[in-house]
């Protein structure tokens, strides 16, 4: 209600091209995105695209990022290859502006990653995922919580594939990460806890598991 009223000022005010009207397009379309109404998230994110491509063209981070919501929306639906598409789109942007090693690419590379894990190609998602690994250490060391993030993904990577081994060198790597930011008493920390109970007790090591899931 207040984003749509907030859109009808912007429009009375600036006309229908202007980046603040975009914006409201884009925010009406993360809130219907947000309650599972694709079709409509669709309609007001490609609104929003249209104007940032009007204004900048092709090669601007808002039109990327709105390439990478919609991809986001299909994604939602299942809709793959209409995902990748429109990731992959954002991703090309990004990298022209930014270059390879920032944050945005990171998480152009994470997407794709989630796409590729969802139709279960375990070995394309790792490569995407550990792109964005890469990245994210290079910016922000070891100790940072989106760090924790890219290796609880790629240890659930590897759990998907039966590599206990390797989930587990992962799923530790974050909960040490965590357990150094924010202590034991924390979601993120019991969430890794669970994690790596799962692990042990798809391997049949019952004490361990019941360990974990108990700190957790």
């Amino acid at each position: 209600e207040y984003l749509e009223k907030s859109l009808s000022i912007r429009e009375s005010l600036f006309g229908d091209n202007h980046p603040d009207v975009a914006l409201s397009y884009n925010n009406i379309g993360t809130v219907y995105a947000d309650q599972g109404d694709y079709s409509r998230a669709l309609e007001y994110y490609e609104k929003s695209l249209s104007i940032y491509e009007s204004l900048f063209g092709d090669n601007h981070p808002a039109v990327a990022l709105s390439y990478n919501n919609i991809g986001t929306v299909y994604s939602d639906q299942g809709d793959y290859p209409r995902a990748l598409e429109y990731l992959e789109k954002s991703l090309s942007i990004r990298e022209s502006l930014f270059g390879d090693n920032h944050p945005d690419v990171a998480n152009s590379y994470n997407g794709i990653g989630e796409i590729y894990y969802d139709q279960g190609d375990y070995p394309r998602a790792l490569e995407y995922f550990e792109k964005s690994l890469s990245i994210r250490e290079s910016l922000l060391g070891f100790n940072h919580p989106d760090v924790a993030t890219s290796y609880n993904i790629i240890g659930g990577v590897y759990f998907s594939q039966g590599d206990y081994p390797r989930a587990l060198e992962s799923y530790e790597k974050s909960l040490s990460i965590l357990e150094s930011l924010f202590g034991v008493n924390h979601p993120d920390v019991a969430t890794s806890y669970n994690n790596i109970g799962l692990v042990y007790k798809d391997q049949g090591d019952y004490p361990r598991a019941l360990e974990y899931y108990e700190k957790s």
